[in-house]
């Protein structure tokens, strides 16, 4: 299996690792950055992934493992990645890079799993795991 995750060069405070694209467009919002149309559109999105997406029950927690999460190459998170259109856009118009790494192995301890991702923490230095830009 393939596994995937699509960040930015940003390192997280939690994490210690690329910061994710959901999180680094969460923190335009944050930031507003968006304009008023894209922020309705960003919670609109949000919403939707909340109810399509499973989110890992440790984030509930605020992530005490310092997990991250990467989507599988199969059916399920291949569709689930089309859909992030809106995010891949708000990060060009507003000048993110982005990131895809890949591993073909399971890249650290898996603490969650379900049909689109999983959740590693304590990445293995071994795994092979290449970085290009989008």
């Amino acid at each position: 299996m393939i596994y995937f995750r699509v960040h930015t060069k940003d390192i997280a405070y939690i994490t210690q690792q690329p910061r994710g694209l959901f999180t680094a467009i969460g923190k335009l919002v944050d930031a507003k950055t968006l304009t008023q149309e894209e922020t309705a559109e960003y919670w609109k999105n949000r919403e939707y992934f909340e109810k399509v997406l499973p989110v890992p029950p440790f984030y509930e927690q605020g992530n005490p493992d310092h997990a991250t999460t990467w989507f599988k190459d199969n059916p399920q998170g291949n569709d689930i990645y089309a859909q992030m259109d809106f995010y891949r856009a708000m990060a060009k118009k507003y000048g993110l890079k982005l990131y895809i790494s890949k591993c073909s192995e399971v890249p650290g301890e898996i603490i969650y799993e379900d049909d689109f991702q999983i959740a590693v923490k304590n990445l293995n230095p071994s795994v092979a795991i290449e970085t290009r830009e989008l």
